[in-house]
């Protein structure tokens, strides 16, 4: 039987869950040094720029690749070579009238972040934008949910950026176009394909039996994890970020912390990186709940937080290899510092009963499911009651990266929202600083601002504190 290059079930969960409403794609936007994009005569290198990007793709071949369902739905879709790959179509160039402001920019993102990518083409697109203030130029990028995660997408823009001024062009093997396979062929090997995979089940039992103290070990650690998902609090608070129907169109801004300053907190108050940011961003949801007037007393919110499980040996591998954990914020406490004793608290409790293996486990079940349960399961995803947002942390490079010679100053990140989940979160850090996306329900956010505001204030309370901790421990 033929070997395809098929979608893993999570992967194929986020074409499920895609439609006009909600777009499954992730991005960026960056915002570079200007000058050395642009030639003597002031005109912006796009040829080169496509030939930069062009000399690159080998590493990262799924970019010339286009999605291909299985006839009748019967097996999940598989990667194929796109005939008609157009670098001009996937590397574009725009402009806002100059001088384009910092607002102009986070709405031109909002804008192109709301579009869904083509599936008929590689799910990917980079969009250059020239006319910002003090020359500068951004880059806005999409990439959809099923090409790549969070921390695989860090890997591509490292390989499409340098880590020095001077670009390199590499020297491309011939990409020879291999054409699809077949749809009565696809069809045949993937309902093949579904009905032999379950006796890898059998295998695997079968194992189990012949060493059964380990398998009830392994069913213990497994129960004890996926208890800490569905437990008495397991349902999450209503709140305005929870909405009936997510619309079409989104707002987007971008918040920066110096990375310097969370190490301050977690050296006053202990925890992790991870610790201290979601504190952060506790503090600045429990301010916009109090600024629309809503009851935060006693409320804690239950954010999800992706999980990667991607190895070292799995650098560079895109589709998605993630599991996840639901962390309670205790907006309800309003000292800071208790907030962050609290996170603590539960992120530790969640690592020691392994919840993301929990996680990882009812993913991989979804493996065995019929692409129509798949289907079912997606819609059902748009309402469930467990989660108030999510909040992806992503660690980035902490060296300066380059475009065509110009460096990368800011770099905000994107995460999509399902229908029912009006705000997503996402951190990356890169080069000292902290940079956190806010991507939103346009019409569930008119005080997108005041939420911005609040999470600058909310990690600025933190570093006072954890300053007047460390100035007053003795030495």
């Amino acid at each position: 039987m033929v070997t395809y290059d098929r979608l893993s079930s999570l992967d194929a969960s986020f074409l499920h869950l895609e439609s006009i409403e909600t777009p499954m794609h992730v991005g960026a936007v960056s915002i570079f040094e200007g000058e050395p994009f642009f030639d003597g005569t002031g005109r912006f290198r796009l040829a080169e720029v496509r030939r930069l990007v062009s000399s690159r793709l080998h590493l990262i071949p799924r970019f010339r690749k286009r999605l291909m369902p299985v006839p009748f739905n019967q097996g999940r879709p598989i990667w194929v070579d796109d005939p008609r790959f157009d670098i001009a179509y996937h590397v574009r160039l725009t402009a806002l009238p100059s001088p384009g402001t910092r607002e102009q920019l986070m709405t031109l993102t909002s804008r192109i972040q709301s579009q869904l990518l083509d599936r008929s083409r590689p799910l990917w697109e980079l969009w250059f934008v020239e006319g910002l203030e003090e020359g500068r130029v951004a880059l806005i990028q999409k990439t959809h949910h099923a090409l790549v995660d969070g921390v695989s997408g860090v890997d591509v823009a490292t390989v499409l950026l340098d880590f020095e001024p001077t670009p390199t062009y590499l020297e491309p093997p011939r990409w020879i176009v291999q054409p699809p396979p077949a749809e009565w062929r696809l069809f045949a090997d993937s309902v093949w394909e579904r009905a032999t995979e379950p006796t890898e089940i059998i295998r695997t039992a079968r194992a189990a039996v012949r060493g059964p103290q380990r398998a009830l070990d392994e069913t213990v650690r497994i129960a004890r994890s996926i208890q800490t998902m569905f437990g008495a609090d397991a349902i999450a608070p209503r709140t305005s970020l929870n909405t009936v129907h997510v619309g079409r169109n989104r707002r987007f801004d971008g918040v920066r912390v110096s990375f310097e300053d969370v190490r301050t907190v977690r050296r006053a108050f202990g925890g992790t990186i991870n610790d201290v940011v979601l504190a952060g961003v506790a503090g600045g949801l429990r301010r916009l709940l109090e600024s629309r007037g809503e009851p935060v007393r006693d409320i804690t919110l239950k954010a999800l937080c992706p999980v990667s499980v991607r190895d070292d040996a799995e650098r560079m591998q895109l589709g998605n290899r993630v599991s996840g954990m639901m962390v309670p914020l205790p907006i309800g406490t309003a000292d800071p510092v208790d907030r962050l004793a609290e996170i603590r608290l539960a992120t530790h409790d969640l690592k020691e009963r392994e919840q993301a293996v929990g996680a990882t486990f009812l993913l991989d079940l979804t493996h065995y499911a019929a692409p129509t349960l798949l289907g079912l399961a997606a819609r059902v995803t748009h309402r469930q009651p467990f989660i108030n947002l999510v909040v992806t942390n992503v660690p980035g490079p902490q060296v300066p990266l380059y475009c065509m010679g110009g460096r990368m100053l800011e770099a905000f990140p994107v995460v999509p929202l399902t229908r029912n989940l009006s705000i997503g979160i996402a951190i990356l850090s890169y080069c000292g600083q902290l940079h956190i996306g806010l991507f939103v329900d346009r019409d569930a956010f008119g005080d997108l601002a005041v939420l911005s505001g609040a999470m600058e204030d909310s990690f600025a309370e933190l570093t006072k504190r954890a300053e007047e901790r460390l100035d007053a421990t003795p030495r």
